[in-house]
């Protein structure tokens, strides 16, 4: 039927839809289209539904609107029927305008009604006809947003909460019973996708956008699904009723557990919400034991590991400790260290917050703080049980590590973890918590210290090709056989699939104990340990890289390899030298030999001394050995390195160390200010482009000083123009680099602002 018999609603876009189109297109729009000339023409794919907003907000000089902020209010104040009537979106709204999201600019009608009935002036952006009537729908009938999404859902999964006592008549959310059928459905698929995704933990994140769902699988969150954002409410307190939380209570962080059936197998819940500036945010935390096999064999240690962790087990007292940051699977460490010792026939107590796995012939108690049933409480309830091994689920505080701790020397095994970066930390942590040093060396017999890799998916990886990055070279040199992630179905495409764990174990010998008990740092006590035969946690993840269960992009995304020369380095053969120049930010092989080279120079027990001969094989121009610059005391130099890119400040500040020079850092202007007044630095090398107090202006601060108005600053800048260096020096710069910049430019600079040859033969 032809436009002359039914009236269409647009006929002023036609001028500008004659402009977008061909004449044999706009003939045939007008004799074809039903009620609009724009839904019709983006119906039929002759056009765009942007290219139509562009051209009407150039011709009308209107913005375009955005429709995915709404705000509460205008939702509340626009009544849905008018809204629908009038095919107009509210996005906001002040005490004397209205702005709203339209496709007829032209609607008077439209404009006079709202302004009557709210009493403001209404101000109009444009939008597609299609898309204002889907955010419509969004925005005041979320529960129907959610069939649509569940309409696309292909997998049926049974969900049953078990345990859940409240009347479901009693569960109204504040809409019709009919609406909450959606959200109850929704629930359980996001919760069901998750377990049958191998996910441990599921997000629902508030945003302008909406509500953002997200899998943590192996480690790693993935963005599953955005929910319109007024489905957020709806939706948590659905996860609130199950884990019998308080619906009413938006405004406080509360945690709770639950208990689902996911097509007849059991899983438990942790739940976890936390108010935040677009709702609140819920984490679920998903503990399903049936892919979690208790067994240290599974874990992936490999054999010299899984020895020392079975040599640790052998004792009949003292403390053991897992450490590592949350989620590096310290409880499923723990429980399985309990199934081997189970096997003795011991009494088996544990104290947790929450009880996370249930263990058949284990006592598990659960910490109640309401009831008075902390920690410190329930141990020393437990010690009048009679109990061979205690497993606590974490020390937190000097009464828990001291009871603790004297349960251990009284003939009790004592398993428990700490949240420390490495296992001779955990021993200095127990210092700080105010334990006696003497009690920590007779009670630590052992600690673990641990990380989770993603292993890598076997049906698809492939090897690498090329060389590693210099940096990594001395741990895994040439024809070492490497492997790379590529994707397949098989791991969902992301190359990986299950983790992995990665350990340091420090077991207590004679030379630890001492170490401790003279309350050395944890890098003695590390040191020692070494010698005892301990691996570093990089050494491990370098052994799994070789064996072709990980690669080095995860190792790397989880451990920063060990500086050279540091407290890992000490552990790994280096690579041959070569005879590469080491400029930018890379650092060869060659750094690498020069410092075992210096290191065997150096008398041992002795400081960095002048080196008044080099070796002729080390004679070329691509790096030079240089002295220490000291001043009339004897002591270093100090040089304060402002910069907010950390990578750039590491590489900056090992080629400065390398100098002999004792270096200061910064990563923002008030934090460089703070360290010129506490260092008292000779020389500052300043970023202009810094957070919070840009480069300009601290160097206006350190000129208005009489303290520091001659302080040599050195201006790093990205702009090498003649302005910029003019300005540079306006405000007060010694001299300028620009960036990218070669050490050996920062060097020269440094050198003859300071005084100092720049190279001595």
């Amino acid at each position: 039927m032809g436009a002359s018999a039914r009236p269409v609603r647009d006929e002023w876009i036609l001028p500008t839809l004659e402009l977008l189109l061909t004449p044999a297109q706009s003939a045939d729009l007008k004799a074809n289209a039903e009620d609009s000339y724009w839904e019709s023409a983006v119906r039929r794919g002759v056009i765009s539904d942007e290219k139509i907003l562009e051209a009407l907000a150039q011709r009308f000089r209107m913005k375009i609107a955005n429709l995915q902020v709404v705000s509460q209010q205008a939702r509340e104040l626009v009544p849905e029927q008018l809204a629908r009537k009038y095919r107009i979106l509210p996005l906001a709204i002040s005490d004397s305008v209205l702005d709203i999201g339209t496709a007829d600019p032209h609607d008077l009608d439209c404009e006079r009604t709202l302004a009557f009935a709210l009493g403001r002036t209404i101000r109009m952006s444009l939008a597609a006809p299609q898309r204002i009537v889907e955010r419509i729908d969004e925005v005041y009938r979320p529960e129907n947003v959610m069939e649509k999404i569940l309409e696309g859902v292909s997998n049926n999964y049974d969900v049953e909460a078990i345990g859940e006592t409240i009347d479901e008549a009693e569960l109204d959310l504040g809409a019709e019973r009919a609406s909450e059928r959606p959200v109850i459905r929704l629930v359980d698929h996001i919760v069901a996708e998750g377990i049958q995704s191998r996910a441990s933990d599921i997000h629902l994140e508030p945003e302008e956008a909406g509500v953002a769902v997200r899998y943590r699988i192996d480690g790693v969150l993935r963005q599953v699904m955005v929910l319109p954002r007024a489905a957020g409410v709806p939706l948590v307190s659905r996860i609130k009723i199950m884990a019998a939380l308080d619906i009413a209570d938006r405004l406080r962080p509360q945690d709770g557990r639950a208990r689902v059936a996911v097509n007849g197998s059991r899983v438990d819940l942790r739940v976890s919400t936390l108010p935040a500036s677009n709702g609140e945010k819920v984490v679920i935390r998903i503990l399903d034991q049936r892919s979690t096999v208790l067994s240290l064999d599974n874990i992936g240690f490999n054999g010299e590991e899984l020895a020392r962790i079975h040599e640790l087990l052998q004792v009949r007292e003292g403390i053991i400790l897992v450490t590592g940051p949350t989620g590096s699977g310290k409880t499923t460490t723990l429980y399985s260290m309990l199934r081997s010792v189970q096997s003795r026939g011991v009494n088996i107590i544990t104290v947790e917050d929450p009880v996370e796995y249930r263990l058949a012939g284990v006592v598990q108690v659960q910490v109640n703080e309401k009831a008075g049933l902390t920690f410190p409480a329930a141990l020393r309830s437990i010690l009048r049980q009679d109990p061979d091994v205690i497993l606590l689920g974490e020390i937190r505080d000097k009464e828990t590590a001291g009871i603790a701790t004297q349960a251990s020397l009284t003939g009790h095994l004592v398993l428990s973890t700490l949240h420390t970066i490495d296992a001779a930390s955990s021993i200095t942590r127990l210092m700080d918590i105010g334990i006696e040093t003497y009690k920590i060396a007779a009670a630590v017999k052992g600690v673990l210290a641990q990380r989770l890799l993603r292993r890598i998916c076997h049906s698809c990886r492939e090897l690498q090709i090329g060389p590693v990055s210099d940096r990594l070279r001395r741990y895994f040199p040439e024809g070492t056989s490497l492997y790379r992630s590529v994707g397949c179905p098989e791991c969902s495409m992301t190359g990986y699939r299950g983790r992995l764990a990665i350990t340091e174990i420090l077991l207590a010998n004679p030379e630890v104990e001492r170490r401790i008990a003279a309350s050395e740092t944890a890098d003695r006590i590390a040191e020692a340990a070494r010698e005892g035969g301990m691996r570093t946690l990089w050494d491990s993840g370098v052994y799994h890289v070789k064996a072709g269960n990980t690669t080095i992009d995860e190792l790397l995304r989880v451990l920063e390899p060990p500086s050279e020369g540091g407290v890992g380095a000490r552990q790994v053969k280096p690579a041959e030298p070569t005879p590469e120049v080491v400029e930018g930010n890379a650092r060869g092989s060659l750094a690498a030999s020069v410092d075992a080279l210096v290191q065997q120079l150096i008398p041992k027990n002795q400081g960095v001394q002048t080196l008044h001969a080099v070796p002729p094989s080390f004679s070329g121009d691509g790096f030079q050995l240089v002295d220490d610059y000291v001043d009339a005391k004897g002591a270093a130099k100090k040089v304060l390195l402002v910069e907010d890119e950390d990578s750039l400040r590491r590489v900056m500040r090992d080629l400065l160390e390398r100098e002999g020079f004792q270096v200061l850092e910064a990563a923002d202007g008030i934090k460089a200010l703070d360290e010129v007044d506490r260092g008292n630095p000779d020389i500052v090398v300043l970023d202009l482009n810094l957070p919070g107090l840009d480069g300009y202006g601290v160097l206006s601060h350190l000129r208005s000083r009489p303290a520091t108005a001659d302080l040599p600053v050195i201006v790093l800048t990205a702009k090498g123009d003649e302005d910029s260096e003019v300005r540079v020096f306006e405000y007060g710069a010694s001299d300028y680099l620009t960036k990218p910049f070669r050490p050996r430019a920062l060097s020269a600079r440094l050198h003859s602002l300071l005084g100092r040859p720049i190279r001595r033969d």
